[in-house]
């Protein structure tokens, strides 16, 4: 697989509002782009660090997957994202080497992304985003 970089760490909260203090004010970041979106039922908050990216993931709703994981494990590290060339190529190579996905194709994701997710029973517990820049 083609990674170029970690584009982003997901990281699950129960009120973007409520987190932002930390970000900005402890640890010196600049909120740069806050966005809904709709589909994955979640709110996003992003930072940079160097050429990395943390993204706060914030539940629209009581049935979306980051509700679910703060219910069940709390709020913390979610996923890491890392940036590759084609996602439906690394997709394909995933599958072929054996890996289980979560999506099968490509899908819209925060900031113009394509994404598409690795399950973490394949992912040595990591649940894994591959992400590919807008053309």
């Amino acid at each position: 697989m083609d990674i170029t970089h970690i584009e982003h760490l997901g990281i699950a909260v129960k009120s973007i509002e409520e987190s932002l203090p930390y970000y900005e004010q402890v640890l010196g970041l600049k909120c740069y782009n806050i966005e809904e979106v709709a589909d994955q039922k979640v709110k996003t908050a992003f930072f940079k660090v160097g050429q990395t990216k943390i993204e706060l993931l914030e539940p629209t709703s009581d049935d979306s997957t980051i509700a679910k994981f703060i219910e069940k494990r709390g709020e913390g590290i979610h996923h890491i994202a890392f940036n590759v060339p084609s996602v439906s190529e690394a997709l394909a190579e995933a599958e072929a080497k054996g890996v289980r996905l979560i999506d099968k194709a490509p899908r819209g994701g925060a900031e113009k992304l394509n994404i598409a997710f690795l399950h973490p029973k394949s992912t040595c517990s990591v649940l894994t985003e591959l992400c590919e820049q807008p053309k």
